[in-house]
């Protein structure tokens, strides 16, 4: 069922390209795009997390097609600017990166630098740090490796089989789904139980699959460049007290402002959809100090202070899709719904 929707939702923007409505009725000021891992593509059946990869030559198509579209590629600070302000005759395109992975300083960087291009880069402190838990690489890797699984769920131990990809999909598509819903401290004692079992290092695979401090000085150090933060642990927020989140939100910012020695303004809501956070992070948001917070909720940011700079939507960008055009539809707005204002702060 799930990819008879995927399919419907790709046909719509396909038949949006070629009856012309992104070139006739773009909406808003811009568009803010979200990409994770840039890598080049890998062989094997089982990869669930292919949606969150681009390769290095998708990504340099992307720039180059929207340069033709005449998009003005934004940093953050002026996203800011431009979402306050009267709309200007040129649509802008932010490209954004979370997870501040390996594979962009190796990948992603050497296009967006041969473009000179801005962008903004999200980090999470605790993994450039090398205690972060990539939770779900080691529930990947496990699942890859082994045909009969078994953890603590709860109380009761859970036995599953999994004889085929499809089964093995399914299996991860659940584990993942039931893993984002524990607080931090159950999440953290449910993957330890698991990798424990089936001898995976999680520290050890987090901080190979993670960009350390040298690698982000070495961005940090182009003024095309924002660093943003994505708290200290990448932990689904609303799964957590207020007070936790909020000093979540207030250690990744001063960790980051420590090792780059500038002011960090702009935050990533972990995960960011609307199961990950709520009203109040917005709020807090801006206790913590920051000028912006980017969700993962699809939309286009409007001009004169209709979007709220705390809550701002980003287009994530799924990485089994290679059609430029539904990109163009996508950034115009026509496949998002106006969003009326809700009488929330905006700037």
């Amino acid at each position: 069922m799930a990819s008879d929707d995927r399919w419907l939702e790709r046909l719509q923007l396909e038949l949006a390209w070629f009856s012309g409505q992104s070139l006739l009725r773009s909406r808003g000021a811009g568009a803010i795009l979200r990409f994770e891992h840039v890598r080049p593509r890998r062989s094997g059946a089982f990869q669930p997390l292919r949606q969150h990869e681009i390769t290095p030559q998708f990504l340099d198509r992307a720039i180059r097609t929207l340069k033709r579209w005449d998009y003005d590629f934004l940093g953050m600070d002026e996203v800011c600017r431009r979402a306050v302000t009267l709309p200007e005759k040129r649509r802008f395109v932010a490209l954004t990166f979370d997870g501040a992975s390996k594979d962009f300083i190796s990948f992603a960087y050497p296009v967006l630098a041969r473009h000179a291009v801005p962008f903004t880069l999200y980090v999470p402190t605790a993994f450039p740090d090398g205690v972060g838990e990539a939770w779900w690489l080691g529930l990947e890797r496990v699942i890859a490796r082994e045909s009969r699984v078994s953890l603590m769920m709860g109380d009761k131990e859970q036995r599953f089989t999994v004889t085929d990809n499809a089964e093995k999909h399914a299996l991860f598509s659940h584990l993942e789904g039931w893993l984002r819903s524990l607080p931090p401290a159950d999440l953290s004692a449910a993957i330890a139980d698991l990798c424990t079992r089936y001898s995976i290092d999680l520290l050890a695979l987090s901080r190979e699959a993670s960009m350390d401090w040298e690698d982000l000085a070495r961005l940090a150090a182009d003024p095309l460049v924002t660093i943003g933060s994505a708290t200290v642990n990448y932990p689904n927020l609303a799964n957590m007290k207020d007070a936790a989140a909020l000093r979540e939100m207030t250690m990744g910012k001063a960790v980051a402002e420590a090792a780059f020695r500038r002011e960090i303004r702009h935050l990533a809501y972990p995960f960011g959809d609307r199961s990950s956070f709520r009203r109040s992070h917005v709020v807090m948001a801006e206790e913590a100090g920051f000028a912006s917070a980017v969700s993962t909720i699809p939309g286009i940011v409007d001009a004169e202070g209709r979007t709220n700079l705390r809550a701002l939507p980003r287009i994530s960008w799924d990485g089994r899709v290679r059609s430029l055009r539904m990109m163009r539809v996508l950034v115009s707005g026509v496949a998002f719904a106006p969003v009326k204002p809700t009488g929330s702060v905006t700037s």
